[in-house]
């Protein structure tokens, strides 16, 4: 056994903070510091019993309170709320912050753990869509690296790894096409959240999978890549793959292209972060190329799955447009699996939040988070949510 790698997770009881603890299980010398989850107490706890966390965090201070007399027998810390994410991202002994949790309440925690000098694990896509520009010249001055977690950025800095970065000539980002890849727009006036929620290939939370079903995630990834890998929009290209091999590819200027392959799950990914340079055993499954037979390729229908243009729009204007584009999408999403909005509706939401923003250039953390809270009183406005 090696030195003891101590980690953090937050978003430990969600489906990439789950994955990485079926990792931490089977590696010794992985040991999990601390943790934070939003409200599910029960899983936490189960979690806290297994793991030995120094630190807990829940989001509210009544999950918080269950917890804590649930765990009374044990010697570990429980806080709640921002505070508590914040000792969960900067607790001293964790040397590397897993940040698995949704949503744009990930950026303080994240930039916070930069200015403590961990490395960052990253699963969570906000962080860089809304505040990039400040978490990257951030983690540049502080030497920290920036490891994606997310299988579509983790095979692009596999296919990056060792090669001139001025090299680059274009980034080829995959996509699965989700659920309804080659439908019509009429024929997904009437798709069900139940529809929604099939994905093909990746089993992943609630929010990721309708995500994948409107290629908003797609878009997020894109604005990501460009933050991740210093490289023009115009240089990013979505290839819709549907069988979910390769995860991503590099085009360099001598027309080579470099891409990692493997077969779908999201353990790979998060363990390549974990150790990386490292390669470490795994028990997933390996590619068949006979089984497989061929590999097929197409080019993204934006006119249907509007989510990913507008996502370019936002993109291309940068400042706080992005951060409106993704707000509106959360809750545009949370009303379609409460099934208060056609899954149409999502993209026209975003539209409309859109359209409705005046943008702010370079914000601050706090004008980001003004623009997501205009977003959702938009939303709320015109839907009496």
């Amino acid at each position: 056994m090696g030195v003891i790698k101590k980690i953090a997770i937050l978003g430990s009881t969600g489906s990439i903070g789950t994955q990485t603890l079926d990792i931490v299980r089977k590696e010794p010398d992985l040991q999990v510091a601390a943790m934070a989850a939003g409200s599910n107490v029960e899983l936490m706890e189960k979690q806290v019993r297994e793991f030995h966390p120094a630190l807990v965090s829940m989001w509210t201070e009544e999950a918080a309170r269950d917890l804590r007399e649930r765990v009374k027998d044990l010697p570990v810390r429980v806080e709640y709320g921002m505070d508590g994410l914040l000792a969960a991202a900067t607790y001293e002994d964790a040397e590397v912050l897993v940040t698995a949790i949704v949503g744009m309440i990930g950026i303080r925690p994240t930039i916070a753990a930069i200015e403590c000098g961990k490395t960052i694990a990253l699963a969570n896509k906000e962080t860089l869509v809304t505040a990039g520009h400040i978490i990257m010249p951030l983690a540049a001055r502080m030497g920290v690296p920036i490891l994606p977690v997310d299988s579509e950025h983790s095979a692009i800095f596999q296919s990056l790894h060792g090669e001139n970065r001025e090299r680059v000539e274009r980034i080829y980002l995959t996509a699965s096409g989700g659920p309804f890849r080659g439908k019509k727009r009429e024929e997904l006036a009437a798709m069900t959240v139940e529809d929604a929620l099939k994905h093909p290939n990746w089993s992943m939370g609630k929010k990721v999978t309708i995500d994948s079903s409107t290629l908003v995630n797609k878009g997020l990834e894109v604005m990501e890549a460009r933050w991740l890998f210093d490289v023009e929009l115009d240089r990013i290209q979505v290839v819709v793959h549907p069988q979910s091999i390769i995860h991503s590819a590099v085009g360099y200027v001598d027309g080579g292209v470099m891409a990692q392959l493997g077969v779908p799950d999201m353990k790979l990914p998060i363990q390549y972060a974990l150790f990386y340079p490292d390669r470490r055993p795994m028990d997933t499954g390996r590619v068949d190329f006979f089984k497989l037979g061929q590999l097929t390729f197409e080019e993204p229908d934006t006119d249907t799955f509007r989510g990913l243009a507008l996502a370019y729009r936002a993109a291309r204007r940068g400042g706080t447009l992005p951060t409106v584009f993704n707000a509106a999408n959360e809750k545009a999403v949370a009303l379609f699996l409460q099934k208060k909005i056609t899954f149409l509706q999502i993209p026209e939401l975003i539209e409309g939040s859109m359209e409705h923003h005046s943008v702010t250039d370079d914000p601050t953390v706090e004008q980001i988070l003004e623009a997501e809270a205009e977003a959702y009183e938009y939303i709320r406005i015109k839907y009496g949510e």
